[in-house]
């Protein structure tokens, strides 16, 4: 799929007005360098799998994953532009449909051909949840790739669609199990199991597909986004998290964690570890 063509795909006409626009994103989709200098990379831009590595990796080591916009209330439109405008000229994060649906637009102007998937994620019993409650993004070069840079916690660099072949990412092992009609993305677990982290089809989906479960968990009390407030980012050797009022930190396996006395205090954290400022 070209950049044309997903660009078409990835737009909603009446939510474009949702956002605000700036004037270098107003009149065209992104500025590509802004979005490269907002992740910290400057290595070279053909589409190569050894590009798409060093992109997603500097993705998941500067945007946080984060669902703040819920708690204040404020609508996130399923729209390209805004995506963009939020996390480049803004300095913010979002959850999976934010930060893959702008990764798959930067990712499309350099000449990938990208694909958006449903998946579905697993809960702590290994139940899949409701089609189009996770997006990922299919990445076809020599191999095919899935790239997910909006599941918190998780590999690093994308990882290849081979089927019980076990991968080996900083973050841990993973696989992926072809299950007929769908593929499961399973992790290894400190006993040596596998568990299911969410399954997906390769049917390609339009962003406008993922309107409900967007809706959804922005608005009901049973999505865990609405429940509590997080955002957390990936660090070379572990991950730093702001939930609620605690500040975790893990680092080469060593957790630490602190309660926050106070409003400001977990402001001064979110500025401090995350360069957010709410405005």
């Amino acid at each position: 799929m070209g950049g044309d063509q997903l660009r078409r795909l990835l737009r909603l006409g009446s939510d474009a007005q949702a956002c605000m626009r700036y004037n270098d994103v107003a009149g065209s989709l992104m500025d590509v360098r802004a979005y490269l200098d907002r992740v910290g990379y400057h290595g070279p831009i053909e589409p190569t799998a050894d590009t798409l590595r060093a992109l997603h990796r500097q993705h998941m080591l500067t945007v946080p994953f984060e669902n703040l916009d819920i708690g204040l209330g404020r609508k996130i439109a399923l729209d390209p532009e805004c995506f963009v405008e939020k996390i480049v000229h803004r300095r913010r994060g979002g959850f999976c449909y934010e930060l893959n649906g702008a990764f798959a637009t930067l990712l499309a102007a350099l000449g990938f051909r990208v694909t958006l998937l449903s998946a579905r994620v697993a809960n702590d019993q290994g139940v899949a949840s409701k089609e189009f409650d996770h997006l990922a993004l299919q990445i076809d070069l020599e191999d095919r790739l899935l790239a997910d840079v909006g599941f918190g916690e998780n590999f690093l660099e994308p990882l290849r669609l081979i089927s019980r072949m076990e991968q080996q990412d900083v973050t841990g092992s993973f696989r992926f199990v072809n299950a007929g009609d769908r593929w499961r993305l399973e992790r290894r677990q400190p006993d040596a199991s596998w568990r299911l982290q969410y399954d997906f089809s390769s049917q390609p989906r339009q962003l406008s597909e993922f309107a409900g479960r967007c809706r959804y968990h922005q608005t009901s009390p049973d999505s865990h986004f609405t429940r509590n407030r997080v955002c957390s980012l990936a660090t070379p050797h572990g991950r730093i998290t702001l939930s609620g009022m605690r500040l975790i930190s893990t680092s080469n396996g060593r957790k630490e964690e602190q309660v926050l006395a106070s409003e400001a205090a977990w402001h001064a954290a979110l500025r401090d570890h995350f360069g957010i400022v709410l405005d």
